[in-house]
Protein backbone atom coordinates (compact mmCIF):
# COMPACT_ATOMS: atom_id res chain seq x y z
CA UNK A 1 0.00 0.00 0.00
CA UNK A 2 1.28 3.46 -0.87
CA UNK A 3 1.76 6.16 1.72
CA UNK A 4 -1.40 7.91 2.83
CA UNK A 5 -1.53 11.69 2.93
CA UNK A 6 -2.64 13.36 6.13
CA UNK A 7 -5.67 14.75 4.31
CA UNK A 8 -6.69 11.26 3.13
CA UNK A 9 -6.16 9.85 6.62
CA UNK A 10 -8.35 12.54 8.17
CA UNK A 11 -11.09 12.08 5.56
CA UNK A 12 -11.13 8.32 6.21
CA UNK A 13 -11.23 9.00 9.96
CA UNK A 14 -14.13 11.43 9.47
CA UNK A 15 -16.06 8.71 7.65
CA UNK A 16 -15.30 5.98 10.20
CA UNK A 17 -18.44 6.53 12.26
CA UNK A 18 -20.99 7.59 9.63
CA UNK A 19 -21.43 8.71 6.01
CA UNK A 20 -20.88 12.42 5.42
CA UNK A 21 -21.20 14.91 2.58
CA UNK A 22 -18.46 17.26 1.39
CA UNK A 23 -19.14 20.27 3.60
CA UNK A 24 -19.47 18.04 6.67
CA UNK A 25 -16.15 16.38 5.79
CA UNK A 26 -14.42 19.76 5.55
CA UNK A 27 -15.81 20.71 8.99
CA UNK A 28 -14.96 17.33 10.55
CA UNK A 29 -11.37 17.36 9.24
CA UNK A 30 -10.88 20.89 10.59
CA UNK A 31 -12.28 19.83 13.99
CA UNK A 32 -10.25 16.60 14.18
CA UNK A 33 -7.03 18.44 13.31
CA UNK A 34 -7.76 21.26 15.79
CA UNK A 35 -7.95 23.67 12.85
CA UNK A 36 -4.52 22.73 11.52
CA UNK A 37 -5.96 21.27 8.30
CA UNK A 38 -8.54 23.31 6.42
CA UNK A 39 -9.50 21.58 3.18
CA UNK A 40 -10.58 23.61 0.19
CA UNK A 41 -13.41 22.08 -1.80
CA UNK A 42 -11.08 21.37 -4.75
CA UNK A 43 -8.60 19.56 -2.48
CA UNK A 44 -11.36 17.58 -0.78
CA UNK A 45 -12.85 16.37 -4.05
CA UNK A 46 -9.41 15.37 -5.36
CA UNK A 47 -8.91 13.31 -2.17
CA UNK A 48 -12.41 11.82 -2.48
CA UNK A 49 -11.71 10.86 -6.11
CA UNK A 50 -8.45 9.11 -5.15
CA UNK A 51 -10.07 7.29 -2.23
CA UNK A 52 -13.00 6.22 -4.41
CA UNK A 53 -10.67 4.95 -7.13
CA UNK A 54 -8.78 2.91 -4.51
CA UNK A 55 -12.18 1.63 -3.24
CA UNK A 56 -11.49 2.93 0.27
CA UNK A 57 -14.71 4.96 0.20
CA UNK A 58 -17.90 4.67 -1.82
CA UNK A 59 -20.86 6.84 -2.76
CA UNK A 60 -23.53 6.31 -0.12
CA UNK A 61 -26.45 8.45 -1.27
CA UNK A 62 -27.48 11.83 -2.64
CA UNK A 63 -29.82 14.24 -0.86
CA UNK A 64 -31.19 17.61 -1.86
CA UNK A 65 -31.03 20.24 0.89
CA UNK A 66 -32.36 23.74 0.15
CA UNK A 67 -32.06 23.06 -3.57
CA UNK A 68 -28.44 21.89 -3.31
CA UNK A 69 -27.34 18.36 -4.03
CA UNK A 70 -25.34 16.74 -1.25
CA UNK A 71 -23.40 13.61 -2.15
CA UNK A 72 -22.66 11.41 0.85
CA UNK A 73 -19.65 9.11 1.06
CA UNK A 74 -19.10 6.11 3.32
CA UNK A 75 -16.08 4.15 4.43
CA UNK A 76 -15.71 0.71 2.84
CA UNK A 77 -14.32 -2.34 4.64
CA UNK A 78 -11.07 -1.86 2.69
CA UNK A 79 -11.06 1.77 3.83
CA UNK A 80 -11.53 0.79 7.46
CA UNK A 81 -8.64 -1.66 7.15
CA UNK A 82 -6.42 0.96 5.49
CA UNK A 83 -7.32 3.50 8.19
CA UNK A 84 -6.50 1.03 10.98
CA UNK A 85 -3.21 0.08 9.33
CA UNK A 86 -2.20 3.72 8.92
CA UNK A 87 -3.21 4.57 12.50
CA UNK A 88 -1.06 1.67 13.76
CA UNK A 89 1.87 2.81 11.59
CA UNK A 90 1.58 6.37 12.88
CA UNK A 91 1.35 5.18 16.49
CA UNK A 92 4.45 3.01 16.06
CA UNK A 93 6.35 5.97 14.58
CA UNK A 94 5.24 8.20 17.45
CA UNK A 95 6.31 5.55 19.98
CA UNK A 96 9.74 5.29 18.32
CA UNK A 97 10.14 9.07 18.47
CA UNK A 98 9.16 9.12 22.17
CA UNK A 99 11.71 6.38 22.94
CA UNK A 100 14.47 8.40 21.27
CA UNK A 101 13.38 11.57 23.08
CA UNK A 102 13.55 9.70 26.40
CA UNK A 103 17.12 8.69 25.61
CA UNK A 104 18.01 12.25 24.71
CA UNK A 105 16.28 13.83 27.70
CA UNK A 106 17.17 11.24 30.31
CA UNK A 107 13.60 9.94 30.70
CA UNK A 108 11.60 13.14 30.28
CA UNK A 109 9.72 13.66 27.04
CA UNK A 110 10.22 17.10 25.56
CA UNK A 111 7.51 19.16 23.88
CA UNK A 112 4.63 18.51 26.24
CA UNK A 113 4.15 14.85 25.33
CA UNK A 114 3.36 12.36 28.02
CA UNK A 115 6.34 10.74 29.71
CA UNK A 116 6.63 7.05 29.02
Amino acid sequence: MENMSEQAFLVLAALADQPRHGYALIAEVAAESDGRITLRASTLYAVLDRLTTRELIAHDRDEVDNGRLRRYYRLTDAGAEALATEADRMAASADAARRRLRLRAGGTVLGGGEAV
